[in-house]
């Protein structure tokens, strides 16, 4: 018999966690300033990619102020300018690729670099919360959420492509909204013993995830597998188990010592670690401390939320309680659509990491450079590991087969019931989008 929550056990809510109910961990409504004074940071990072194409973006930064970070007062400021200094880090040290990078950091702006990312909990380096969730714009402020009227604020080189990636994987992150609005009513319902909520909860949060697969099949459309291979993804990666730099970075001015951190990685999406805590997936020790030290990487209420489903009552254990054919049902589409979206995944990474890092091999061996010049000049030191430092496809593949284990035995009736009343993907997907094209920002 369901319940009510006491005082005591209040009910959960997505508020304390800066969680908007219509971008979920998007940054709403970006901005594409800083206040003057900060303008000589704007008028590099918005140039980044011309002066690494002149082999002047180096030079360009050990010329720029020393600035100090006191005059940025709002939480969009602080996120704008880690953006802008993450850009010009990155492009600082991979300007000359993977065979000429740097030591250290010049203080001009490793310091502020450093304070602001202090202020923010995140690290000093390029993340997903920066290139992706606080990167975009529209470019006509009353159109619609999607990739024609999307624009990056500030981009790296790969032209169209880097653009594609970004924003391909800003759309799956929207897509996924409807899921983490449901997560409350799931938690809630478990609390209280509401089979039912917790029902339809469930069956809200497999649609969604049907839809982040959907969403995220664009990327074949909009990114090429050479260029995202060949050019974009060494500006993605860090200085943590990275052989092109063996010692780290040393951040002038903070510390004398080399520090280390991973680059940008889909494992610094909040999503899918929400979804993994939620229904109880649990990852084999590499795997599970790799994705754990990807929560260094998120925004830190965000980090916050994860650990708070976490401690939450076991709703896999509440599903096999109630022993209903349509919740163990919902619970066991969720796990099916969670797999389907880590297998497609997989997908995305054999093509435009497996194949071109195969193609690279051959090209190198045949002593030929110049046939596929984009393949054969990325760095060599990612061939078989992610921007964030991770073996990749053991990695996924690993991650995919720990969330099957959290399945529960079902009769087919039911799953076929559950199935047929769950609203179709097109349509759910669909009715978010129409409802961010009345928003303007």
């Amino acid at each position: 018999m369901a319940t009510t929550i006491t005082d005591s056990q209040k009910p959960f809510s997505l508020d304390p966690y800066h969680v908007s109910e219509v971008f979920g961990f998007i940054l709403p409504a970006p901005l594409t300033e800083l206040p003057p004074y900060y303008q000589p940071w704007m008028d590099i990072a918005l140039h980044v990619t011309e002066l690494i194409y002149s082999h002047t973006l180096r030079s360009h930064i050990l010329k720029m102020p020393l600035l100090n970070t006191r005059f940025l007062e709002s939480h969009r400021e602080l996120r704008l300018a880690h953006l802008a200094l993450s850009v010009m880090t990155m492009g600082y040290v991979w300007q000359e690729g993977e065979n000429d990078t740097v030591k250290m950091l010049p203080r001009n702006l490793a310091i502020p670099y450093w304070k602001v990312s202090q202020s923010l909990g995140l690290p000093p380096i390029l993340t997903h919360a920066d290139a992706v969730l606080a990167n975009w714009k529209k470019r006509d402020p009353h159109g619609p959420f999607d990739m024609e009227n999307l624009e990056l604020l500030v981009t790296l080189p790969g032209g169209d492509s880097v653009r594609g990636f970004f924003m391909v994987t800003l759309l799956v992150e929207l897509a996924a909204v409807p899921a983490i609005k449901s997560i409350p009513l799931v938690i809630n319902g478990v609390q209280c013993g509401d089979a039912e909520t917790v029902t339809s909860a469930l069956e809200e949060i497999s649609q969604a995830m049907e839809g982040m697969t959907d969403a995220l099949k664009l990327m074949h459309a909009y990114v090429k597998p050479e260029v995202f291979y060949g050019i974009i993804r060494i500006y993605l990666s860090g200085w943590k188990d990275n052989s092109s730099m063996p010692a780290g970075l040393v951040y002038e001015g903070i510390q004398a010592e080399p520090m280390e951190y991973s680059g940008g990685s889909a494992a610094q999406s909040s999503l899918l670690h929400c979804f993994d805590e939620l229904l109880g997936v649990k990852h084999e020790e590499n795997c599970g401390a790799f994705l754990t030290r990807m929560r260094n990487y998120m925004p830190s209420s965000h980090k916050h939320l994860i650990q708070d489903i976490s401690l939450q009552p076991s709703l896999r254990g509440f599903v096999q309680q109630e022993a209903s054919e349509l919740l163990t049902a919902a619970f066991q589409l969720c796990v099916t659509k969670l797999m389907a979206l880590r297998s497609y995944h997989i997908n995305v990474v054999s093509r435009f990491i497996t194949v071109p890092a195969a193609r690279a091999r051959q090209l190198r061996s045949q002593g030929n450079s110049s046939q596929e010049e984009t393949v054969s000049r990325a760095p060599t030191a990612l061939e078989e590991t992610g921007t964030g430092g991770s073996g990749i496809m053991s990695f996924l593949k690993t991650v995919r087969d720990r969330t099957r284990d959290v399945s529960l035995p079902l009769d087919n009736r039911a799953m076929q019931k559950s199935t047929n009343g769950a609203q179709p993907q097109n349509t759910q997907y669909t009715t978010h989008q129409t409802h961010l094209q009345s928003n303007t920002f």
